[in-house]
């Protein structure tokens, strides 16, 4: 889609795309085409070969985020203690969200921040946990429809470490904070930073929204959500650390769209499929079709600001004393220490294996960025090669 319609998009839209957007329509066009480079494959056991491509590694790229997943999981793996496992979801409302589709940097980096302080704070209060918690923070962007909705997704143990460091407090099975609470102290800390950036005219406005710059009016536009319920999501806790580390391998380097979602490209648009929430059962499973130039803006609209880290960790998990709290963590459980890999071992291979025999396959050749690789010696020359 991007190789047939996104020069035209470019030309259309000259001057209104980021810097960002363009390297990632750039990348998403040039991924795993001899405009990249990439290598020859032969098969150790039956010959057959291959041409494979180099992937360009955009975190925006559908095809290039599973590699990328499976590395960062394996390194989250050790960080899982034996307890149960909530997943938590803060949401901007809608008239926030239009303020962070102007500042996305500012008003994204200003979410993770006031979610997971909401989170920290709550938990740490003697009338709810009363404990330190850890958290892993993703940002998504999306709604199912590549629509802009910020919101995070959160993964918490249920439990943490007592302020005196010497017990582990755990919290009950199937209810880790209250939402109403998380809710409230939510809108708290988010408006008031938000207002406090606004005055200190850190965030621009443009188009139909460029009297935001106003503060008068800036107030005015937040006044119907300083009342509205803002709303905190607890799924019920997770069947264990495996399903935690399942999830995790979903959600942590999605991009807007997969690529098994997509249906069809023709002269209709794209057509693809996407959740409807406000309905039940199988009806919630539908299909859009969208013209191809908007089906573009809208996966363009989730191309994160350069630098901007949208998998953050808080609490226990923070920064350099994360292996610190988690040996405590694991003393204070009796939980044995994770097991480590051994360096001898090889890495995993995650090569496709032979499509003829099933054999495993090799590198044989590496070409540079726009050059083609050289053709399998013939036959004829092999056998020369061969004869005494």
């Amino acid at each position: 889609m991007f190789r047939a319609a996104g020069p035209g998009y470019r030309v259309a839209h000259a001057g209104h795309l980021s810097q960002q957007q363009l390297k990632a329509m750039s990348a998403i066009e040039n991924c795993r085409t001899a405009a990249l480079g990439g290598h020859v494959e032969a098969c150790e056991d039956c010959g057959q070969w291959r041409i494979a491509y180099n992937s360009c590694r955009n975190r925006h790229c559908p095809k290039c985020q599973g590699a990328a997943a499976r590395t960062w999981l394996a390194e989250r793996e050790a960080d899982l203690l034996p307890v149960g496992y909530f997943h938590v979801v803060f949401t901007l409302p809608a008239e926030v969200a239009d303020v962070a589709f102007h500042n996305k940097s500012l008003v994204y980096d200003l979410l993770l921040r006031a979610a997971s302080e909401t989170m920290v704070t709550i938990a740490a209060d003697p009338q709810h946990l009363g404990a330190r918690i850890g958290i892993t923070a993703v940002l998504h962007t999306w709604g199912s429809a590549m629509t802009h909705h910020p919101h995070v997704h959160m993964i918490v143990p249920g439990g943490g470490i007592a302020p005196d460091g010497k017990r582990w407090v755990s919290s009950r099975p199937a209810f880790l904070l209250p939402v109403k609470v998380l809710g409230k102290l939510f809108r708290h800390l988010f408006l008031t930073r938000l207002i406090a950036l606004h005055d200190a005219r850190r965030l621009a406005f443009f188009g139909s929204m460029a009297h935001l710059a106003d503060r008068r009016a800036f107030l005015r536009h937040l006044a119907a959500v300083r009342k509205k319920r803002w709303v905190v999501y607890a799924k019920p806790p997770f069947a264990g650390p495996q399903a935690v580390l399942a999830y995790l391998s979903r959600y942590t380097h999605r991009v807007a769209i997969s690529n098994r979602r997509l249906i069809a490209f023709d002269d209709a648009g794209v057509t693809f499929r996407y959740k409807n929430y406000r309905r039940d059962g199988t009806d919630r499973q539908q299909v859009m079709t969208l013209a191809t130039d908007e089906f573009i803006r809208r996966f363009l609209l989730h191309v994160l600001p350069r630098g901007f880290h949208r998998i953050r960790h808080y609490g226990l998990l923070a920064g350099g004393s994360r292996k610190d709290c988690l040996a405590l963590a694991r003393h204070l459980l009796a939980a044995a220490p994770p097991v480590t890999n051994d360096p001898a071992t090889e890495p995993d291979d995650f090569r496709p294996p032979c499509p003829c025999c099933g054999g495993r396959m090799i590198v044989i050749e590496v070409f540079e960025r726009c050059r083609q690789p050289r053709g399998p010696p013939s036959q004829t020359a092999t056998n020369r090669e061969n004869a005494p």
